[in-house]
């Protein structure tokens, strides 16, 4: 994963055929804010001046510039693969949610 961190904001880098560029997009915006440029430098530079921009206009219509999360999601997963996850967290005292929490942080460290 093409990740690039500005202070406490992220964002996913991917290459755009059609410019010959990279593209940027800013992650958990309440709004879209992306950027391009050739070089990581420029990237860097560009993702600043991008942000600089969104938090501007967030600040002039008084909204939150980041998106805001509950700590709840649905998930969806075949019957089989719950039953078997629900075995393995019983076998280990632990509940499916705390089972399917700790997996989850140790994958968002691993895309750090």
């Amino acid at each position: 994963m093409n990740i690039m961190t500005l202070g406490k904001y992220k964002a996913k880098i991917e290459y755009d055929a059609e410019t010959d560029m990279f593209r940027g997009e800013i992650l958990g915006l309440n709004g879209g804010a992306d950027f391009y440029g050739r070089t990581p430098d420029e990237l860097r530079r560009e993702f600043s001046k991008s942000l600089e921009v969104f938090l501007e206009v967030c600040r002039e219509k008084g909204i939150s510039p980041r998106r805001s999360y509950s700590g709840k999601f649905n998930l969806s997963i075949p019957p089989e693969l719950h039953e078997r996850l629900a075995a393995v967290a019983e076998a280990n005292g632990k509940s499916l949610s705390l089972l399917a929490r700790e997996i989850l942080q140790k994958f968002a460290q691993q895309a750090r």
